[in-house]
């Protein structure tokens, strides 16, 4: 091997080398978060988010770092949360967490039966009229 293909070689290899680095990290998980309100509002459904966060902070879990939140926020327009809904499962995450009331519960449920939901709602949305 010549000494201009050996170099050519070597530089190949090395722009290469990052790609296959990080073809070998673990993938990092990717929750869908799911609220009817918006998130310019101040009260429960913004301190839920923070709880949620916190929550997965003192689990291991910092976002950005480790995991990955993919937001979707109806801001009041209930007719909106199927598509932002099925619009997680097409991001394919792996949890999708629905609050702000039973609607964004039954919203999830209709967009997937295999992606598991976390709801924090009073009654079981699949009873809910």
């Amino acid at each position: 091997m010549r000494r201009r293909e050996f170099i050519t070689f070597l530089g190949g290899a090395a722009a290469a080398w990052p790609l296959t680095a990080r073809a070998q990290d673990p993938a990092v998980p990717l929750i869908g978060f799911l609220n009817s309100a918006s998130p310019g509002l101040v009260g429960p459904f913004v301190r839920l988010a923070d709880a949620f966060r916190q929550g997965l902070r003192e689990g291991g879990y910092v976002e950005g770092r480790n995991v990955t939140i993919e937001y979707r926020w109806a801001d009041g327009q209930f007719a909106r949360l199927p598509e932002l809904a099925a619009d997680l499962v097409h991001r394919q995450v792996s949890l999708i967490v629905a609050t702000g009331g039973t609607v964004s519960a039954r919203a999830a449920k209709g967009a997937t039966a295999t992606i598991p939901i976390l709801f924090i709602a009073g009654p079981n949305p699949a009873m809910a009229s």
